[in-house]
């Protein structure tokens, strides 16, 4: 699909320092130093994840997670145990391994991707479950309100629009040539619906032809990457996928081959050699997912606790990436940055 559109121009303002703001409440505001546990129970969390614990960007952003549960005093192996178990970017074994869970009969189940969640909430919808970096759960059922979630959900979110308008604004000022960007998407992921609409509409704010090419997986991307280069796309976004990002080396490489200046909605692309990346910190975004694990050991209702959402977003370009594609970044552009790799 495409679209041809009339021209305008935006300048997106990324700001230096990517955190998560806590609405109504302030759920990051207990004090760092570990704090005993009175009951002395074992708290059982569940995880459902996409990328394993054993790859790097599953121990990272896990680690994260863990690391303020211990701030918080929950210890593995003293009284604290995690049941982890990961789809591995497959989104049809999500199912199984969430009936898995409540199976196992954990305290709280906490997931990160809209699809994860639905999987669990299907599974069970009186256990806990703390979603972790979730676009639009509000859109998508998942909460009454970002407010007031109601029923058993709750956690850290973003906004589609905010986030794909500010990646197409920004991808169009990194490769002004570059009339035609392709969008790539998951269609197993319930965001897809959203992304695409917002994207479609920013295209024809900024005068771009928008190419959609659609993957699964990694059995599709070489076909993925050889309908751009047959509709000759000049240029390339990947939103924040949970499949996607397990196959990040893949994407970035099939990327440089076919050299094309692509937008990433996760850094972990620009870390393995991607161009750029404008999204919130999931590091922070984890990190906060604990703070919400607490509060409900310690009795809150998860309905009752408003859904965090960023309002600050990293913005991290490489530089190496950038003059092998040929490319020259305004200095204005890299001041705003939170990082330049060089």
């Amino acid at each position: 699909m495409e679209m041809d559109r009339a021209s305008s121009s935006r300048s997106p303002e990324p700001t230096r320092r990517a955190f998560i703001a806590i609405v109504a409440g302030g759920l990051l505001s207990t004090p760092l130093p570990a704090r005993a546990q009175p009951d002395g129970k074992v708290h059982r969390i569940g995880i459902l994840g996409n990328v394993p614990v054993s790859d790097s960007d599953g121990a990272r952003l896990w680690g994260a997670f863990t690391d303020a549960l211990r701030r918080l005093g929950y210890v593995e192996g003293r009284n604290l145990r995690i049941e982890h178990l990961s789809s591995e970017g497959r989104y049809d074994r999500l199912p199984a391994l969430a009936a898995e869970l409540v199976r196992r009969q954990v305290d709280i189940i906490v997931a990160p991707a809209a699809q994860n969640v639905m999987a669990v909430r299907q599974a069970s919808r009186t256990i806990p479950i703390v979603m972790v970096s979730v676009g639009d759960p509000e859109a998508s059922g998942l909460v009454a309100s970002l407010s007031r979630p109601g029923g058993n959900v709750t956690g850290t979110s973003f906004i589609t629009s905010v986030m794909v308008e500010k990646q197409l604004e920004l991808l169009t000022q990194i490769a002004p040539r570059a009339e035609r960007p392709a969008l790539l998407l998951n269609p197993a992921n319930p965001g897809h619906p959203i992304t695409l609409e917002k994207a479609k509409a920013t295209a024809q704010s900024l005068g771009v032809r928008l190419l959609v090419v659609e993957a699964r997986g990694p059995d599709d991307f070489e076909r993925a990457f050889s309908d751009m280069a047959a509709q000759h796309a000049g240029a390339l976004l990947v939103p924040w996928d949970g499949a996607f990002l397990l196959h990040a080396e893949q994407i970035t490489r099939l990327a440089a081959r076919a050299h094309l200046p692509a937008m990433y909605g996760q850094r972990t692309y620009v870390d393995r050699g991607g161009l750029v990346c404008y999204g919130p910190s999931a590091s922070e975004s984890f990190r906060g997912a604990a703070a919400y694990v607490d509060k409900i050991f310690r009795g809150a209702k998860p309905g009752d606790l408003p859904v965090e959402q960023p309002t600050t977003f990293e913005l991290v370009i490489n530089l190496k990436t950038a003059r092998a594609l040929g490319l020259t970044i305004r200095p204005s552009l890299l001041q705003r940055a939170d990082q330049v790799i060089e």
